[in-house]
């Protein structure tokens, strides 16, 4: 598992083809108990709304939603914070990357403790997904 050159995300390569890949991380995803609510096809949506040609690219919202549940108990607005943003994009050299957003750092937007354990275990399980991944 790597951590991404910004450092707020974790970082894979997959040598398989691009929807290989979605599927391999949906269901890695759906393993540690998160389900994709929302998979927005940035190719496609580019080139409708643009008429501009993309590569493959995706984002994943991903949602657990004991965590999400805790986590709306908790502060009311973490909703603008979710799902958990994953995405899946194939690169010129026809490697796929994935990319997971890490929850803690999103907490230091918030700013609230009572967060942290809910991020602590996000962040377990989102990692977990990565290291899967990248076997």
């Amino acid at each position: 598992m790597k951590k991404t050159s910004e450092n707020f995300a974790y970082y894979t390569e997959l040598n398989m083809d691009y929807e290989q890949a979605v599927e391999k991380v949906t269901a890695a995803l759906k393993k540690e108990g998160f389900g994709v609510l929302t998979n927005i096809d940035m190719q496609a949506t580019l080139k409708q709304k643009l008429d501009v040609d993309f590569r493959k690219y995706a984002i994943l919202g991903a949602c657990n939603p004991p965590l999400a549940y805790q986590s709306l108990k908790t502060q009311l607005n973490i909703g603008l914070l979710l799902p958990c943003n994953v995405i899946v994009y194939e690169e010129d050299n026809g490697s796929v990357v994935v990319e997971i957003l890490d929850p803690i750092r999103m907490m230091d937007v918030v700013e609230n403790p009572d967060l942290e354990p809910v991020a602590q275990d996000a962040q377990s399980r989102l990692q977990r997904v990565i290291n899967q991944l990248g076997t």
